[in-house]
């Protein structure tokens, strides 16, 4: 088809209506920059929600990727292959992992590691043990297991009877999880900073809480890092900052840094319980994800880029901080490293779709995490100039947004 016939109004043609994307068609990336079909300049702070972690289009992955390309695309797991089989080895080799599992994406990771902790209990104390403790506003993927055990029950309900056994407790309470979990849980899954749920960090206390918990009622602890794992919050997972180690973490997202792949880490006496044949996936291990993947863990792994993710993070608080103080429309600034909520005050509840809008208007991708919350997730690559040229971009977009409001 021409590129001229491809345009928005064909979205609303041929694709199933669950999505509302922007009437600008990205068709070029450099870095943190983006292109749209005008040849509209954007920068780029969402990294496709926290996703390519090293910007549009970087050189060393286009070459892994290519020369991967040339070599084995697919082969299924009725073998292994060497990409795989390398990213598994960095991956234990750097985290408290001893095993990994492949898949496609977050979903797949979290079901992957919701049906391990329902074996692992099956198998060692029996049928009663199944409940899963999860969380308010979490966010675990689109799956109808994982949706369910995600905190928003607008996104799980009308789709018929749901998963049983999933309990849902307030996010970083710890006496209400002291309450709830007892012998027959069998897992609490949580992630160490609550992103779609309006970027809502973990306390230390809490993590270690829950923590202390699931050993005391040998529970597994499930920590959800799809979207604060691979340095965002700068560490290269989330869960190393929380002097704690989890039975499961789940990676995604920035995993790839743009190709879609994600993991379940576990420790080797729970993989175990993975026999042959009690679960699988089609595409899960692909050599050309694990090839691209293999080069963005070394490049992500680097002190000096994860030192750079604290840095960048002061850099936008501050200039969040000085918008703020001309224009006084967030309430507060929550997150970590280069995930971070700018949360709008009670003058401009609900107008986040706003903001977000006249920024994209302005030359700005940013995100939202409820209608009161803007999201800034963009690449850790990006560079101290970008960030002052967008947050430039963002204080014109407010100023807009709150000049239409006073008139």
């Amino acid at each position: 088809m021409p590129h001229s016939e491809i345009t928005r109004s064909l979205f609303d043609q041929v694709m199933v209506p669950n999505y509302a994307p922007l009437d600008m068609i990205p068709v070029r990336g450099e870095g943190s920059r983006l292109w749209d079909q005008k040849d509209n300049e954007y920068i780029d702070l969402t990294a496709g929600i926290a996703v390519n972690a090293l910007g549009h289009a970087h050189p060393e992955l286009v070459n892994a990727l290519t020369e991967q390309a040339q070599k084995v695309w697919h082969v299924s797991n009725i073998y292994t292959n060497e990409p795989a089989l390398g990213l598994a080895q960095k991956i234990v080799d750097n985290t408290f992992a001893e095993k990994v599992f492949f898949a496609n994406s977050g979903a797949e990771a979290n079901e992957a590691a919701l049906k391990l902790a329902r074996r692992v209990a099956f198998d060692k104390y029996g049928e009663d043990k199944s409940e899963i403790i999860a969380f308010y506003q979490g966010f675990h993927g689109r799956t109808f297991f994982t949706v369910t055990a995600g905190g928003q029950s607008s996104y799980s309900d009308g789709f018929g009877p749901k998963p049983a056994n999933i309990t849902h407790l307030e996010y970083n309470d710890l006496a209400a999880l002291e309450k709830a979990i007892s012998d027959k849980t069998c897992a609490v899954i949580l992630e160490p900073l609550q992103g779609e749920g309006g970027v809502l960090p973990i306390t230390p206390e809490f993590a270690q809480g829950v923590r202390a918990l699931c050993d005391k009622h040998n529970a597994l602890m499930i920590l959800d890092e799809v979207q604060t794992g691979m340095g965002r919050t700068g560490e290269l997972f989330a869960y190393m900052a929380l002097d704690i180690v989890p039975d499961v973490v789940t990676s995604a997202k920035a995993l790839g840094a743009g190709f879609p792949i994600a993991a379940m880490l576990t420790k080797t006496d729970l993989a175990a319980h993975f026999v042959v044949g009690s679960h699988g996936t089609t595409f899960g291990g692909n050599p050309l994800a694990c090839a691209v993947a293999g080069k963005a863990f070394d490049l992500i792994n680097d002190q000096k880029l994860l030192d750079g993710v604290k840095q960048k993070e002061q850099l936008i608080r501050k200039h969040l901080q000085l918008i703020n103080d001309e224009f006084s429309v967030f309430k507060e600034v929550r997150g970590k490293g280069l995930l971070l909520g700018a949360v709008l005050n009670e003058q401009y509840q609900d107008q986040a779709k706003a903001f977000f809008l006249e920024s994209a208007q302005q030359g700005l991708l940013v995100l939202v995490a409820g209608a009161n919350v803007l999201r800034f997730a963009p690449a850790l690559n990006i560079s101290d100039d970008l960030i002052e040229q967008a947050m430039l971009k963002l204080k014109q977009a407010v100023k807009n947004v709150v000049n239409q409001d006073t008139e």
